[in-house]
């Protein structure tokens, strides 16, 4: 992935930050959509009488992960001028067909 100077994403204009602001927020709507949809899933077949109640625990279990996951990729280095790097990582991921899972990253052990 390509490197960003400090100074690039500390000198970054009023409105670059918003515009920033604007495609993570999108981007955290879009996935946060998808996770929901894994439990709207769950719930579905559980009605149905396809899976039981702890499968749909487990499920709800793993969304609460994932949600977790997205969150603090998006936001956890704050809504300031970090919020360009997320940004820009978004586009770069984007550009190489490199989308996250998350889904997946739920379930994947996390680095210590």
């Amino acid at each position: 992935m390509e490197t960003y100077h400090r100074l690039v994403v500390h000198d970054a204009t009023k409105g670059e930050r918003r515009a920033a602001r604007e495609r993570v927020s999108r981007y955290y709507e879009s996935e946060l959509a998808k996770v929901i949809d894994r439990v709207e899933e769950a719930l579905t077949r559980y009605r149905d009488g396809e899976i039981d109640a702890h499968e749909v625990d487990d499920v709800i279990h793993r969304y609460s992960k994932a949600t977790r996951a997205l969150w603090r990729f998006c936001w956890s280095t704050g809504s300031g001028s970090q919020v360009i790097l997320v940004a820009r990582t978004l586009e770069h991921r984007a550009a190489e067909s490199d989308a996250i899972d998350w889904w997946d990253e739920a379930e994947r052990p996390r680095r210590r």
